[in-house]
């Protein structure tokens, strides 16, 4: 190979790579760190997604009083008649008892592990719960119909999403005009809760992520012991 060619060569692998960089220059990328991704979003490492094997653990006997499960239930932004997604549902601890509010709506509960789909398509059968559905989700999507859900909830979620940015435009267009997005995540804030450092977020940096996909702070909820409760609704344009 002449040095013309090997040129010609190096300057379309360069450029290429250029290419790459710049479709995916949204994220950048690291060294793994242990419960990581080794993926940075906006300055966090997005975290390792937990596996549906750790199903003991979201429906363990203490849950409902280390994290008070009920008093967010109880404070979530709906009627009998809104659409929820639970997204992320896993075990469907949360999915079940919000159906039991919206008698006359709707709760999708999607996830994207197999595993989980089947157990939450049997629990919605053993439970004859009419009003939930179970969705396959994707990991830039909750693959649901644009303007139909009146809240999207990610409980200690959305901290694992590979693709947030592509996922909350997805969320966005699935909420309605008022629908709101609410978030409970890990207090990052206090050192006291123990929960491993990339499963756990501070207000400012949720707020610093979601304010960049057009989504604003409408209630930082202070009532829960070891997690964030945050509500936002979407920017709507201003014409």
């Amino acid at each position: 190979m002449n040095i013309y060619k090997l040129l010609v060569l190096l300057g379309l692998m360069i450029g290429g790579n250029a290419i790459a960089q710049k479709k995916d220059s949204i994220y950048s990328y690291k060294t793994p760190s242990a419960n990581g991704t080794g993926k940075v979003y906006m300055g966090r490492e997005i975290a390792g997604i937990m596996s549906f094997d750790g199903m003991a653990w979201l429906e363990r006997y203490s849950r409902s009083k280390e994290e008070n499960t009920n008093l967010a239930i109880s404070n979530l932004p709906v009627s009998k008649n809104s659409i929820v997604a639970d997204i992320g549902a896993g075990s469907g601890f949360y999915t079940f008892r919000i159906a039991r509010k919206v008698t006359d709506g709707r709760v999708y509960a999607v996830e994207i592990q197999d595993d989980a789909i089947a157990y939450l398509k049997k629990r919605t059968a053993e439970l004859k719960t009419g009003n939930v559905t179970v969705i396959k989700g994707a990991e830039k999507s909750p693959n649901l119909p644009d303007g139909s859900i009146d809240l999207a909830i990610m409980v200690d979620v959305y901290h694992e999403l590979l693709y947030p940015q592509e996922f909350l435009q997805a969320i966005k267009r699935a909420l309605k005009s008022k629908g709101k997005l609410l978030l409970l995540e890990y207090k990052q804030e206090d050192p006291a809760v123990a929960i491993k450092p990339e499963h756990k977020m501070s207000v400012r940096q949720i707020e610093k992520e979601l304010a960049v996909n057009g989504f604003h702070l409408v209630q930082n909820g202070q009532f829960m012991p070891i997690q964030h409760f945050l509500v936002f609704e979407k920017v709507l344009r201003q014409d």
